[in-house]
């Protein structure tokens, strides 16, 4: 090699690495965050996979791990099943994350098909053990818990009961319970103050971007609020534009919304490097959310330094169209192409453009 080309591969090279965003299909920047990359199994519900398929395809797509959020999709729970399904993720080099739905036996949501709320817990760590998953997700419920008789402080002060009956079942597990903001139930610092409460020790967050924007929240707010006690995620994009009565949210793929990926990537490294991004894309239409009329915060705790960041978000929004499946059978068709199409389209993009993910 010439001085010249030397002297012209060195300018090339200095270009690239102060760029903010690399060519499409190069390789992360050195100094970009290695975080992993996995996905959620409810961003592909429609195709009703168990385990081990969702497993094979986690592969395909080339994931770190896989967060399966409800315990139906893993199949048999007895101790031999478990331990294939670990085997077979572990060859395949597939980090396993698991979860199930409410555990608040006063929520709107909650469901007793594993017992009541402790014996849920509690199987839900039996399980986590034995597939090697250092959390067991779980949730309070959804939006309508903030309408119950107490308010959604009465559903927070009940989920906290359970978690505390369950404490020396999640020591003795080596499992900690992930609770997620999930479906407009808790505010950031309404799910923070329930982990804080309960203890570090034995619990923290699943932190969830889309579920933010249902509480009219930024993304990015949320993220500093929870990322320090962050344990697992489920992760999506969206869009937010305003209306005559307040705002409209649409959840996206990654990168076909209002979320910085850029900026969101660099502070999780920062706050929850350990911490898994896994994706849930939930697109679809839009929800309404008429937080301009006095009788919406009824609900809901206004405070307006959060609420102006998520108007500055709506400003920048604009409406997209909505999916709808056709009717008929080509309408599940549809609905399991477009959950696919959603789901690698974002991984797709996070890989290539923010660098995640450790597989090549």
């Amino acid at each position: 090699m010439n001085r010249r080309r030397f002297l012209s591969g060195l300018a090339s090279a200095a270009a690239l690495a102060s760029s903010s965003r690399p060519a499409p299909g190069a390789s992360p920047q050195p100094d970009r965050p290695r975080i992993r990359l996995g996905i959620d199994n409810f961003a592909v519900r429609a195709m009703g996979w168990k385990a081990p398929d969702l497993i094979r395809y986690a592969a395909s797509i080339r994931c770190d791990t896989l967060l399966i959020s409800d315990l139906d999709a893993i199949g048999s729970l007895d101790d031999a099943a478990l331990r294939e399904v670990r085997s077979q993720a572990d060859a395949a080099g597939i980090g396993l994350y698991v979860g199930s739905w409410s555990i608040c036996p006063t929520s709107k949501a909650f469901r007793k098909n594993w017992g009541t709320a402790e014996e849920h817990v509690r199987l839900g760590l039996r399980v986590s053990k034995a597939l090697g998953s250092p959390v067991f997700r779980v949730v309070l419920g959804t939006m309508e818990d903030r309408k119950t008789e107490g308010g959604i402080r009465a559903r927070m002060a009940d989920t906290l009961a359970v978690l505390r009956a369950c404490r020396r079942d999640a020591l003795a597990s080596g499992v900690k319970i992930a609770l997620e903001n999930h479906a407009g139930d808790l505010h950031s610092w309404e799910l923070r103050q329930l982990i804080d409460d309960a203890g570090h020790d034995f619990v923290g967050a699943n932190l969830d971007t889309g579920n933010a924007f249902w509480t009219l929240e930024d993304p990015l707010d949320v993220l500093e609020t929870l990322g320090p006690v962050a344990l697992c995620s489920s992760l999506r994009d969206g869009m937010v534009w305003e209306t005559q009565e307040g705002a409209a949210v649409q959840w996206t793929a990654a990168g076909d919304g209002l979320i910085d990926w850029r900026q969101l990537a660099a502070r999780w490294a920062k706050l929850c490097p350990q911490t898994p991004i896994m994706i849930e894309t939930i697109s679809g239409g839009p929800r309404q959310f008429p937080y301009k009329q006095a009788e919406f915060w009824t609900h809901y705790d206004k405070r307006p330094d959060k609420l102006a960041k998520f108007e500055a978000l709506a400003k920048r929004g604009r409406q997209i169209p909505a999916f709808k499946a056709p009717p008929g059978p080509e309408g599940k068709k549809a609905t399991q192409d477009f959950q696919k199409a959603e789901l690698e389209k974002s991984i797709a993009y996070l890989r290539r453009e923010i660098g995640l993910g450790l597989r090549a």
